[in-house]
């Protein structure tokens, strides 16, 4: 089965504010990665910050594939962005139903507004009537234990034209840990054969992914907090058994790569500053210790980055993240520093 926008087997990169940028994007798709997302974009901000969030919609000459996420509850609000984001080539434009932070949930956006249904279903009909884009959704799960609300959000969205649906199989106050409600995905496949459900939620390596395909059914992925410093994530799905880690050059590369495209993009201490988190999240689960780790903290010039990497092979176990294992301690410490 093949359903519009996404092939059977897509991986999907998530919309991650303060992320998914360009560089963010050319990292992932040197691994693999085809269907991509901006970063979350605001309505409220679009429509009346245009300068400050054109540069999110960037969209590069070599990317085959992007989306943009709209995420807002002001009707008016999205009236203008969607009228602005006219302007532009997406291939799918999304809307967030499911971001769970509290800035976001405050405004009555996001997940929050995933729970009132109706007036979600009033806001997502003015994608329809006023964009000329594929639309989509994201939702998460509206009740752990009773699948009906889910079902009546994810009917009701696909009525309005949703030609996909992902799906974060956890609740809103779950935010990104505990199980993911699998049975609630599937039951919202097997209501709506005609609209392309995608999975989310948990997956971090090759046998969530596994799981989470074999329990819900779904014939698409969407990958998130998982392929955070690991967007060699989408290889090892894709590839499987064939799979080979990155070496320590490979991944040196891959780093240099991306932030020196963030320099080009952002300015130098712009783009250092913002580095940082990214550079955090390369490093995690990779067997370095805390003291190396710690120095990212205070990287602020490319001469300053590139020293730090120079430094880092002799400080690496070469083998860390390719033994047995490797995933299971990259949770066990992505849970220590929470």
């Amino acid at each position: 089965m093949s359903l519009f926008p996404y092939p059977e087997g897509a991986l999907l990169m998530a919309p991650l504010s303060g992320y998914t940028d360009l560089p963010y994007r050319r990292a992932a798709r040197k691994c693999g990665c085809i269907y991509a997302f901006t970063e979350m974009v605001d309505a409220a901000s679009l429509a009346y910050a245009r300068k400050r969030s054109e540069s999110m919609l960037l969209r590069g000459g070599d990317e085959p594939f992007l989306g943009v996420q709209l995420v807002g509850a002001n009707e008016e609000h999205l009236k203008i962005a969607l009228d602005v984001l006219n302007e532009y080539e997406f291939d799918v434009l999304d809307f967030n139903l499911g971001c769970p932070v509290p800035k976001v949930a405050k405004k009555g956006a996001g997940a929050e507004l995933g729970r009132h249904i109706d007036r979600a279903l009033a806001c997502f009909s003015l994608f329809r009537e006023r964009s000329k884009h594929v639309l989509s959704a994201k939702i998460r799960i509206v009740d752990a234990e009773d699948p009906a609300p889910t079902l009546a959000l994810a009917k009701g969205l696909a009525e309005l034209g949703a030609q996909a649906i992902t799906v974060h199989g956890r609740i809103k106050e779950a935010f990104y840990a505990g199980p993911v409600a699998y049975g609630i995905i599937r039951q919202v496949r097997e209501a709506l054969p005609g609209v392309r459900i995608v999975a989310n939620g948990g997956v971090t390596g090759r046998e969530k992914y596994d799981e989470i395909r074999r329990e819900t059914g779904c014939g698409a992925v969407m990958l998130a907090r998982g392929a955070m410093g690991n967007p060699w994530l989408f290889r090892e799905l894709a590839e499987g058994d064939a799979y080979r880690p990155p070496t320590i050059a490979e991944w040196l590369e891959l780093m240099r790569a991306h932030i020196g495209e963030m320099i080009g993009l952002y300015g130098e201490e712009p783009a250092m500053r913002i580095a940082r988190k990214i550079l955090h999240d390369y490093f995690r689960g990779r067997g370095f210790h805390s003291e190396i780790r710690s120095r990212i903290s205070f990287l602020g010039t490319k001469a300053e980055f590139d020293a730090f990497l120079e430094a880092v092979p002799a400080a690496h176990s070469e083998t860390y993240w390719s033994r047995p294992g490797a995933e299971r301690r990259l949770r066990r410490e992505e849970s220590a520093a929470k």
